[in-house]
């Protein structure tokens, strides 16, 4: 995980924060005791994850996460009066009779106080009411989990956004590698694959063109393998209106640089296009996917412990060592997207 923090000085930032909080929650008051104490709990409820198995983890875990996000909430510019308490759930889960991947997840409506509603409008992120996700459908929009998929169905993967790619030369197009196109596409190796694959990514499919193998508007896509079962291309976009400050009007590096962050999501330092899964309008905050999945795992822990202790043992079931490996990546990626989130919503 590429990041200018690690997990200890993502923790050594958050407690440092609560003697100078951030944002709203510098205002003397409830903001930011409830800053404080949030995050206080926050830290607990992560060291208590980190001493128990799956039994028991994904509670702690999540937990941990939700009090997070009233600390977000505490210190987020854009809420003002009360709108920064937040009240319930905000998020359900059903279905734990189906197939673990199956499993449905379901928000409140926009505009509500439940602590998943409030944070993800803070972060324009989408909320998508009664109709259900599946939990394998927010699993793959992950970025840890691109290699450890919970089915053999075809996916919706974050595409990495190569930075480096882009360079600093002056141009009138933002271009770039992009990154983690699937075998199925690739191998389909028509323009006609790939349009209705970026069909799901709506700011990759805005783009101006593509390198293809050959002259002319039919020329199919060229791909290069980065990964077994997944290779790569170069995809160009138009840079906005009121760019173009180099040489003959072209678009500095820097200004295509800037301009990435409009059409890609962060995580932990790296750029991704995120899918968009109906009915959600808008790509998903990677910092709510894993709160999505971890409420999701939390619930069925709870409220289902003996069908949960039999999905968890490795003799058994096939998602155990899965469910295993997020939840040891919880422990470590959340505390740094957390303090990302903080400084995002603060600044």
């Amino acid at each position: 995980m590429h990041s200018d923090l690690g997990t200890d000085q993502a923790w050594e930032r958050l407690r440092a924060s609560r003697s100078n909080p951030p944002g709203k929650a510098a205002d003397p008051g409830a903001r930011r005791k409830t800053y404080a104490a949030a995050l206080e709990q926050t830290g607990q409820m992560f060291r208590a994850a980190a001493v128990v198995d799956p039994a028991t983890r994904p509670l702690q875990v999540f937990y941990g996460l939700s009090q997070a996000g009233r600390a977000i909430a505490a210190a987020a510019l854009s809420l003002k009066g009360q709108d920064w308490r937040l009240e319930s759930h905000g998020i359900k889960t059903t279905g734990f009779h189906l197939p673990f991947p199956d499993i449905e997840i379901r928000t409140d409506p926009p505009g509500t106080q439940g602590s998943f509603v409030k944070v993800s409008e803070v972060l324009d992120s989408p909320v998508w009411g009664t109709d259900p996700l599946r939990l394998e459908d927010v699993w793959d929009l992950l970025p840890p989990n691109l290699r450890y998929p919970l089915t053999t169905r075809d996916r919706l993967t974050p595409l990495y956004v190569d930075e480096a790619s882009v360079g600093m030369h002056e141009h009138s197009l933002l271009s770039a590698y992009v990154c983690d196109i699937p075998d199925r596409v690739i191998d389909a190796g028509t323009r006609e694959a790939l349009a209705d694959f970026l069909t799901s990514y709506p700011a990759v499919a805005r783009h101006e063109s593509y390198v293809t193998t050959g002259a002319g508007p039919e020329a199919p896509p060229e791909y290069s393998r980065r990964d077994p079962g997944r290779g790569e291309m170069t995809i160009n976009w138009q840079m906005p209106q009121g760019t173009g400050t180099g040489f003959d009007g072209l678009a500095t590096g820097a200004e295509r640089l800037a301009y990435l962050p409009a059409m890609t999501r962060s995580y932990a330092g790296d750029r991704y296009f995120l899918p968009v899964h109906p009915p959600m309008k808008r790509e998903l905050h990677p910092l709510m996917a894993w709160w999505a999945v971890l409420y999701a795992l939390s619930m069925f822990a709870r409220y289902q412990p003996a069908a949960w202790t039999k999905l968890i043992n490795v003799d058994g079931s096939e998602h155990a060592v899965l469910i295993e490996r997020l939840l040891e990546r919880s422990i470590s990626h959340l505390p740094v997207l957390i303090a990302h989130t903080i400084t995002e919503v603060s600044s």
